[in-house]
Protein backbone atom coordinates (compact mmCIF):
# COMPACT_ATOMS: atom_id res chain seq x y z
CA UNK A 1 0.00 0.00 0.00
CA UNK A 2 2.81 1.99 -0.03
CA UNK A 3 1.96 5.41 -2.04
CA UNK A 4 -1.83 5.74 -1.53
CA UNK A 5 -2.70 8.18 0.27
CA UNK A 6 -6.62 8.79 1.03
CA UNK A 7 -5.71 11.91 2.37
CA UNK A 8 -3.87 13.55 -0.26
CA UNK A 9 -6.59 12.61 -2.31
CA UNK A 10 -8.85 14.43 -0.78
CA UNK A 11 -6.55 17.49 -0.41
CA UNK A 12 -6.43 17.38 -4.16
CA UNK A 13 -9.93 16.96 -4.43
CA UNK A 14 -10.72 20.17 -2.05
CA UNK A 15 -8.08 22.45 -3.81
CA UNK A 16 -9.28 21.98 -6.93
CA UNK A 17 -13.42 22.12 -5.16
CA UNK A 18 -12.20 25.25 -3.63
CA UNK A 19 -10.58 26.94 -6.12
CA UNK A 20 -13.56 26.73 -8.44
CA UNK A 21 -15.69 28.06 -5.35
CA UNK A 22 -13.55 31.05 -5.10
CA UNK A 23 -13.76 32.02 -8.68
CA UNK A 24 -17.60 31.66 -8.20
CA UNK A 25 -17.39 34.29 -4.90
CA UNK A 26 -15.41 36.61 -6.53
CA UNK A 27 -17.73 37.23 -9.77
CA UNK A 28 -20.54 37.47 -7.57
CA UNK A 29 -18.61 39.76 -4.87
CA UNK A 30 -17.86 41.98 -8.29
CA UNK A 31 -21.25 41.99 -8.81
CA UNK A 32 -22.43 43.00 -5.82
CA UNK A 33 -20.06 46.02 -5.60
CA UNK A 34 -21.25 47.35 -8.81
CA UNK A 35 -25.01 46.89 -7.92
CA UNK A 36 -24.38 48.52 -4.30
CA UNK A 37 -23.25 51.48 -6.11
CA UNK A 38 -26.99 52.46 -6.74
CA UNK A 39 -27.43 52.24 -2.80
CA UNK A 40 -26.42 49.61 -0.25
CA UNK A 41 -30.33 48.87 0.78
CA UNK A 42 -31.54 45.62 -1.19
CA UNK A 43 -35.03 46.69 -0.55
CA UNK A 44 -34.31 49.83 -2.48
CA UNK A 45 -32.02 48.34 -4.89
CA UNK A 46 -33.09 45.62 -6.94
CA UNK A 47 -30.13 44.53 -8.69
CA UNK A 48 -28.52 44.57 -5.30
CA UNK A 49 -31.34 42.34 -3.99
CA UNK A 50 -30.67 39.63 -7.00
CA UNK A 51 -26.90 39.90 -6.62
CA UNK A 52 -27.45 38.73 -2.79
CA UNK A 53 -29.93 35.86 -3.66
CA UNK A 54 -27.33 34.35 -6.07
CA UNK A 55 -24.81 34.93 -3.49
CA UNK A 56 -26.67 33.16 -0.97
CA UNK A 57 -27.85 30.58 -3.50
CA UNK A 58 -23.81 30.01 -4.37
CA UNK A 59 -23.76 29.29 -0.46
CA UNK A 60 -21.14 33.13 0.01
CA UNK A 61 -21.06 33.54 3.39
CA UNK A 62 -22.77 37.17 4.73
CA UNK A 63 -19.39 38.14 5.99
CA UNK A 64 -18.05 38.12 2.11
CA UNK A 65 -21.67 39.64 1.01
CA UNK A 66 -20.87 42.34 3.16
CA UNK A 67 -17.77 43.11 2.30
CA UNK A 68 -18.54 43.70 -1.13
CA UNK A 69 -21.08 45.76 -0.34
CA UNK A 70 -18.85 48.24 1.57
CA UNK A 71 -16.21 47.98 -1.33
CA UNK A 72 -18.48 49.66 -3.42
CA UNK A 73 -19.03 52.67 -0.48
CA UNK A 74 -15.22 52.73 0.18
CA UNK A 75 -13.87 55.95 -1.98
CA UNK A 76 -10.15 54.56 -1.76
CA UNK A 77 -10.74 51.05 -3.30
CA UNK A 78 -10.47 50.75 -6.67
CA UNK A 79 -13.54 51.22 -8.63
CA UNK A 80 -14.97 48.47 -10.44
CA UNK A 81 -15.92 49.49 -13.66
CA UNK A 82 -18.34 47.26 -16.28
CA UNK A 83 -17.28 47.12 -20.49
CA UNK A 84 -18.76 45.34 -23.11
CA UNK A 85 -16.45 43.27 -25.31
CA UNK A 86 -17.62 41.82 -28.57
CA UNK A 87 -15.89 39.08 -30.89
CA UNK A 88 -16.79 36.57 -33.55
CA UNK A 89 -15.49 33.07 -33.03
CA UNK A 90 -15.38 29.70 -35.11
CA UNK A 91 -17.79 29.27 -37.26
CA UNK A 92 -19.22 32.85 -37.33
CA UNK A 93 -20.40 32.08 -33.70
CA UNK A 94 -21.10 35.83 -32.15
CA UNK A 95 -19.79 36.14 -28.49
CA UNK A 96 -20.93 38.81 -26.18
CA UNK A 97 -18.22 39.49 -23.03
CA UNK A 98 -19.35 41.36 -20.02
CA UNK A 99 -16.35 42.22 -17.57
CA UNK A 100 -16.47 43.99 -14.72
CA UNK A 101 -12.57 45.09 -13.94
CA UNK A 102 -10.89 47.59 -11.64
CA UNK A 103 -7.95 47.90 -14.57
CA UNK A 104 -8.87 47.68 -18.05
CA UNK A 105 -5.41 48.06 -19.13
CA UNK A 106 -4.66 44.65 -17.57
CA UNK A 107 -8.44 43.22 -18.87
CA UNK A 108 -8.02 44.12 -22.43
CA UNK A 109 -5.22 42.27 -23.12
CA UNK A 110 -5.72 39.51 -21.27
CA UNK A 111 -9.14 39.23 -23.17
CA UNK A 112 -7.41 39.82 -26.36
CA UNK A 113 -4.69 36.37 -25.84
CA UNK A 114 -7.87 34.52 -24.73
CA UNK A 115 -9.76 34.99 -28.15
CA UNK A 116 -6.23 34.70 -30.25
CA UNK A 117 -5.36 31.62 -28.60
CA UNK A 118 -8.95 30.00 -29.87
CA UNK A 119 -9.24 31.02 -33.08
CA UNK A 120 -11.41 34.03 -32.31
CA UNK A 121 -11.36 37.81 -33.26
CA UNK A 122 -12.38 40.77 -30.93
CA UNK A 123 -14.36 43.51 -32.79
CA UNK A 124 -16.55 47.02 -32.19
CA UNK A 125 -19.41 46.16 -29.66
CA UNK A 126 -21.91 47.15 -32.25
CA UNK A 127 -20.56 44.58 -35.15
CA UNK A 128 -22.18 42.23 -32.88
CA UNK A 129 -24.45 43.77 -30.61
CA UNK A 130 -27.37 44.13 -33.39
CA UNK A 131 -27.67 40.45 -33.44
CA UNK A 132 -28.75 41.06 -29.48
CA UNK A 133 -32.24 42.00 -27.92
CA UNK A 134 -31.84 42.74 -24.13
CA UNK A 135 -34.77 41.04 -22.23
CA UNK A 136 -35.54 40.72 -18.31
CA UNK A 137 -35.03 36.85 -17.73
CA UNK A 138 -34.82 35.18 -14.60
CA UNK A 139 -35.27 38.55 -13.04
CA UNK A 140 -31.78 39.87 -14.74
CA UNK A 141 -31.45 41.62 -18.19
CA UNK A 142 -29.70 39.03 -20.31
CA UNK A 143 -28.89 39.28 -23.94
CA UNK A 144 -30.70 36.87 -26.32
CA UNK A 145 -29.65 36.03 -29.95
CA UNK A 146 -31.85 37.44 -32.73
CA UNK A 147 -30.41 35.13 -35.12
CA UNK A 148 -29.43 31.64 -33.45
CA UNK A 149 -26.73 29.17 -35.60
CA UNK A 150 -26.27 26.03 -35.44
CA UNK A 151 -22.56 25.19 -35.34
CA UNK A 152 -20.58 22.14 -36.91
CA UNK A 153 -19.40 20.31 -34.39
CA UNK A 154 -15.62 20.70 -35.40
CA UNK A 155 -16.73 25.09 -34.35
CA UNK A 156 -19.18 23.55 -31.48
CA UNK A 157 -15.84 21.93 -29.80
CA UNK A 158 -13.54 24.59 -30.48
CA UNK A 159 -16.33 27.43 -29.47
CA UNK A 160 -16.91 25.28 -25.80
CA UNK A 161 -12.72 25.48 -24.90
CA UNK A 162 -13.14 29.37 -26.30
CA UNK A 163 -16.04 29.81 -23.79
CA UNK A 164 -14.75 27.77 -21.27
CA UNK A 165 -11.63 29.94 -21.28
CA UNK A 166 -13.54 32.70 -21.30
CA UNK A 167 -16.04 32.01 -18.54
CA UNK A 168 -12.27 30.99 -16.30
CA UNK A 169 -11.27 34.53 -16.52
CA UNK A 170 -11.74 36.48 -13.14
CA UNK A 171 -12.74 39.46 -14.64
CA UNK A 172 -15.47 37.95 -17.18
CA UNK A 173 -19.44 38.39 -15.61
CA UNK A 174 -21.26 36.97 -18.08
CA UNK A 175 -20.69 35.57 -21.81
CA UNK A 176 -24.02 35.51 -24.56
CA UNK A 177 -23.69 33.87 -27.69
CA UNK A 178 -26.13 33.50 -30.40
CA UNK A 179 -25.52 29.38 -30.55
CA UNK A 180 -28.95 27.87 -31.25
Amino acid sequence: MAGHSKWATTKRQKAVVDAKRGKIFTKIGNMIAIAARNGSDPTTNPALALAIDKAKAANMPNDNIKRAIERAADKSAAALTEELYAAYGPGGLAILIQVATDNRNRTLPEIKSILAKNGATLVDVAAVLYQFTKQTEDGELQYVPNFPIDLSEADAAAADTLLDTLDDHDDVQNLHTNLA
